[in-house]
């Protein structure tokens, strides 16, 4: 861990010199790559200095120990060692977290694709309560909502749902969403008060930048055809949505919500350049199959990750044994609870597969 710290050191300082330089100020590219790396430096030297100052204050408390008679310094010394020997750990495990290799991919918005699986039309209910509990998170965190794509049922449930969640480290904290969303109810149609198990897949996919994937026009077929389902003026009256075909992988994103078919084309190359991203990083990590393992959760949507039982008025998350008895608080956006776990327990499994130094 030490090791790292002094290129890190350096680096700050060349950063801070570099902001305060007039060449920074003139060049607005420069200046805001610099002023993005000067953030994330900036919290390892200020947890570094403190554990220098925690390391100092018990080397200076145990120096003192030994030469000190008076059996009330000794107390007071005794408890100062004790106190910085606390922050000095505490530090250091501070330290060790800020040095675990973050995902590039953590500060980027986030693509959420919600489809209904198993249990016909009570899934699609489900995807749609679970379009509104992942809006209602980003309105609680300040972040934007935009729907992509939409594809509903007729009775106000969702068959498919693309939308895009944009803000500050939107995909740090929704990543661990992918997977397989299971719900235990008892549906309004059952007679009977039979519980019924249904099943929703959720995709959470990073956006992709034109840089960081690049798309063959040629490989690409667009198909417009009339919007369906309800819209407003003009949406549905006119060929303004779109089906975009990638040829070499057979993906098909139809986008239909803009009355613009320039927008719905935009909209579905975003949406192709996240899933095209998402597979290229997906081969980079099956072939390090201990990454995979150690992970909280794969992202695949076959996964299991948690369950809704709203008899129980439960919710389990069954990667990390997490049940909450708050469902409807849960349903309503309130996620931070199960997000910051998921978080601290993909640190820490990070943390055991690191070398403490």
């Amino acid at each position: 861990m030490f090791e790292k710290m002094g290129g890190i050191l350096r680096r700050y300082e060349e950063v801070l010199r570099e902001l305060a330089s007039p060449e920074a100020s003139q060049d607005p590219v420069r200046l805001s790559a610099l002023m993005k790396e000067q953030a994330g430096l900036s919290p390892i030297a200020a947890a570094y200095e403190a554990f220098e100052k925690a390391r100092k204050d018990a080397e200076e408390s145990e120096e003192l120990l030994s030469v000190e008679a008076d059996p009330e310094m000794r107390q007071m010394l005794r408890e100062e060692y004790s106190n910085a020997q606390v922050r000095e750990e505490a530090l250091k495990k501070k330290l060790r977290i800020l040095l675990l290799p973050s995902d590039p991919d953590n500060g980027r918005n986030a693509i959420l694709e919600i489809r209904a699986g198993t249990g016909g039309d009570e899934a699609a209910f489900f995807a749609a309560e679970l379009y509104r509990m992942y809006s209602r998170y980003a309105d609680r965190r300040g972040w934007r909502t935009e729907m992509i794509s939409l594809s509903e049922n007729g009775l106000g449930g969702f068959k498919e749902c693309t939308f895009m969640i944009s803000g500050s480290d939107v995909f740090a904290r929704l990543r661990f969403e992918s997977g397989t969303h299971r719900v235990q109810r008892v549906p309004e149609t059952e007679s009977n008060g039979r519980i019924h198990t249904s099943a929703v897949t959720v995709a959470v996919l990073p956006e992709a930048e034109e840089v960081d994937v690049e798309i063959d026009p040629k490989d690409c077929r667009f198909d417009v055809f009339r919007s369906t389902g309800n819209g407003g003026q003009s949406v549905n009256t006119t060929d303004s949505a779109v089906r975009l075909t990638h040829i070499p992988t057979g993906i098909v994103i139809s986008c239909q919500d803009e009355k613009s078919q320039l927008k719905n084309r935009a909209k579905a190359m975003k949406v192709l350049r996240a899933r095209l991203y998402e597979l290229k990083k997906k081969e980079a990590h099956d072939k390090r199959a201990d990454l995979r393992r150690s992970q909280v959760g794969s992202g695949d949507r076959s996964e299991k990750i948690r369950t809704y039982n709203f008899g129980q008025g439960r919710v389990t998350d069954h990667r990390i044994r997490l049940t909450l008895h708050r469902i409807d608080s849960i349903l309503d956006g309130d996620l931070d609870e199960i997000i910051e776990n998921l978080m601290a327990a993909d640190e820490a499994q990070r943390l055991a597969a690191e070398p403490e130094t």
